[in-house]
């Protein structure tokens, strides 16, 4: 998971980078405070630390920015103590508000808290190779970089029963048997181009990740 930390405090941005690091999340420290929106686009963040009192111009002002194209759950971090600003902070969009200085492990809690109650079903839906790359279940789409592939029906259907035995051999007679029960007449012939396209587009979008590993007169499987 990633986290964005929009801080004008660089000690104290350096240490929430170095604890988000210690929770086994990705963190990112943003330096250009003039266009936070832009770098919340291109970062892609799972979860936002947005402080009030930035250069040029306020927490409140980028919020509202990042709410006009993001969903991205947003923990304000201030030491403003007036009830005022806690209103101002969520009514801007934001989901929740911790005051300067905070305990770490309340920060800690709270982050979890956000990311359990935005991601977790989501997370039921996705099945990730990596951070960056995963298999969204319900579409049937395969997403590296935030970029999407739509598999066609037999490639889905082959994909997802590799993700369902992950880490286990699926033979060739398998897969046939899965995708007979599709509308589609499969031979051995057929199944080998199935394979071999699925692996061109997944290698192509990936930059050439092997996805999908080979043995020999044993089958197929996903790491």
């Amino acid at each position: 998971m990633k986290i964005m930390i929009v801080e004008d405090d660089l000690a104290l941005a350096h240490e929430l980078e170095l604890l988000c690091l210690k929770w086994n999340f990705d963190a990112e420290c943003i330096k250009d405070f003039k266009h936070v929106n832009k770098a919340c686009n291109q970062y892609q963040p799972d979860l936002i630390l947005l402080d009030i009192n930035l250069p040029f111009y306020d927490g409140f002002y980028w919020c509202q920015k990042i709410r006009n194209s993001s969903a991205v759950p947003i923990l304000f971090i201030s030491s403003r103590e007036q009830n005022a600003d806690k209103i101002m902070a969520l009514s801007a969009g934001g989901d929740d508000y911790i005051e300067k200085p905070f305990d770490l492990e309340l920060l800690l809690v709270k982050i979890k808290a956000m990311l359990r109650r935005t991601y977790e079903y989501r997370y039921l839906e996705r099945e990730y190779i990596d951070k960056d790359t995963y298999y969204d279940v319900i579409s049937g789409r395969f997403i590296y970089q935030n970029q999407g592939l739509d598999l066609t029906k037999s490639e889905a259907k082959i994909m997802s029963t590799l993700i369902q035995q992950r880490g286990n051999w699926v033979t060739r007679e398998q897969l046939m048997m899965v995708l007979w029960n599709t509308d589609e007449f499969i031979t051995d012939a057929t199944l080998s181009v199935h394979i071999s396209r699925l692996r061109n587009k997944l290698n192509e979008l990936t930059k050439g990740k092997d996805i999908i590993k080979t043995k020999k007169g044993v089958g197929y499987y996903i790491d």
